[in-house]
């Protein structure tokens, strides 16, 4: 089994490529879990619900045009579309794209640090429909 040191990583936001912006990035994939159970069950059952998605990424802030506050800034309160890849290699089962669709940003912090740190700015998009392509 093959396992990956992440360094290559591909952040999409808003159709804008902005890795070379990030330094963390986690994508979260879950269900709602709804309780199915009957009468004369011995323990609690559950179905699949929608989709509870959320992508957090870290960004070195950059003011300049068509960088990170230029892209981020008139998306909140808005849903938009955020893909990530584990690599910047061709789409394949081995480094697979998944593309968060209407996803919603509620907030942008576009300055944050201290004195002499670099100056970043934490997202989470909630929300959203999760595919995932191989080819």
């Amino acid at each position: 089994m093959a396992v990956l040191v992440l360094t290559d990583a591909v952040i999409t936001v808003n159709s804008v490529t902005l890795s070379d912006h990030a330094n963390s990035v986690t994508l979260t994939y879950e269900l709602d879990a709804v309780e199915s159970t009957s009468f004369g069950s011995t323990g609690h059952k559950f179905v699949s619900g929608l989709q509870n998605n959320t992508c957090d990424i870290e960004f070195l802030q950059d003011f300049a045009a068509s960088s990170v506050e230029a892209t981020i800034y008139s998306l909140v309160g808005t849903s938009t579309t955020v893909v990530i890849k584990p690599t910047s290699s061709a789409v394949s089962s081995t480094n697979p794209s998944y593309t968060l669709a209407s996803t919603y940003l509620a907030s942008h912090t576009p300055v944050a640090g201290s004195v002499g740190e670099m100056a970043m700015t934490s997202l989470s998009f909630t929300g959203g429909t999760l595919t995932k392509a191989t080819s």
